[in-house]
């Protein structure tokens, strides 16, 4: 849903930018609380939380290159919103996503950069907000059992792919370069986002329930997961009080950041080339309804990474896994970057008086 130069005007794209500025300095705000620390409910948070957003970052960036076929003529592929906000908390889940959007923009010719605040607005800020609200409300209301994690990350990630549509749509009705009716738009948007939501809600689920099934201290989602320990006292079950011995050591994290790297690197190197072909949602709609009739031509079309691919290698193969593994490389340096100084920020805003808490880093 990459929304290209043109779509909207220079006025409307400007107050998109603004917004998603604001949202990115309260991202970065409520990042410093998700990242810093080193003991979080169920061991979550500490040293290794930067760097597993940075990863979080790149794996996005990699699955948002697999697109799927989801009608006749049609593709999509991950918004990851969803995803990002409940692995690693809402505010640096923004911040993962703006990132990917601004090297897809920058670096491979991706989204517009008039229209960068447009596509934060819509794919960062919109998807994480509703994703995250639902899949908090269903958590609540749902069993405390991984399984739960999976069913409503499931949910959530359905519901922000149509709901992104929508915002779009609005920001479409109010700066649209085209007189395309603005219920055509909506009606055709949402109906093929839908269908998209579908594959994001999977990718979604399987991501999540893969780390939670070994790790769900790493997720940001999962926090206090586990029900406390129960002792029957006088035929009734009471809380277990804490136990005063020193906590046990948290365990690495760098077997997770490792396989996901790895994971990220084949799938942007080598799954991509056999990613459908066909326009996404956004595209095809806009081709159909002629929203595309003023798109500019990228300000970055002549970047040697445009289009995913490195200029001047001929073989598609090679030229487009190579695009792919510079971009997981970029997005895990500039992501893991970004997040070790928020969180160095957080720690430095703390009281400088020193305790020792076991920590470990990726």
């Amino acid at each position: 849903m990459h929304v290209p130069d043109g779509f909207i005007n220079l006025p409307v794209s400007g107050a998109a930018g603004a917004v998603a500025a604001g949202a990115v300095a309260v991202s970065l705000r409520g990042a410093r609380r998700e990242l810093g620390g080193t003991s979080h409910t169920e061991g979550y948070g500490g040293e290794r939380t930067a760097p597993l957003a940075g990863l979080v970052a790149a794996f996005i960036f990699a699955v948002q290159m697999l697109n799927f076929p989801v009608a006749a003529g049609t593709s999509g592929h991950l918004l990851g919103g969803a995803l990002a906000a409940i692995l690693v908390g809402p505010y640096t889940g923004v911040l993962c996503i703006a990132v990917v959007l601004l090297l897809q923009g920058i670096l491979f010719a991706d989204g517009g950069i008039t229209a960068l605040g447009v596509n934060i607005t819509v794919m960062g800020v919109v998807t994480v907000v509703v994703a995250y609200a639902l899949f908090r409300g269903l958590v609540r209301v749902l069993p405390r059992k991984r399984s739960s994690i999976t069913v409503a990350s499931f949910a959530a990630a359905l519901v922000s792919v149509p709901a992104a549509a929508a915002a779009f749509t609005l920001i479409y009705a109010i700066g649209g370069t085209t007189d395309v009716p603005t219920g055509t738009v909506l009606s055709a948007m949402v109906g093929v986002h839908v269908l998209i939501g579908i594959g994001e809600a999977v990718i979604t689920m399987l991501t999540v329930g893969a780390v939670v099934s070994v790790r769900p201290d790493l997720v940001y989602g999962a926090r206090g997961l586990s029900a406390p320990l129960k002792l029957r006292v006088g035929g009734e079950l009471v809380d277990a009080a804490p136990s005063p011995a020193a906590p046990a050591p948290v365990a690495s994290a760098r077997p997770v950041w490792i396989a996901g790297l790895v994971t990220s690197l084949v799938l942007a190197g080598f799954v991509s080339f056999y990613a459908s072909a066909n326009p996404d949602g956004l595209e095809k709609v806009a081709a159909d309804k002629g929203i595309d009739k003023n798109v500019e031509d990228h300000a970055a079309a002549d970047s040697p990474l445009a289009d995913y691919g490195v200029k001047d290698v001929d073989n598609v193969r090679v030229s487009g896994g190579l695009a792919g593994v510079i971009g997981v490389g970029a997005t895990v340096a500039v992501g893991t970057g970004l997040f070790v100084v928020v969180r160095r920020r957080q720690g430095a805003s703390k009281d400088p008086v020193a305790t020792h808490v076991p920590t470990e880093t990726v």
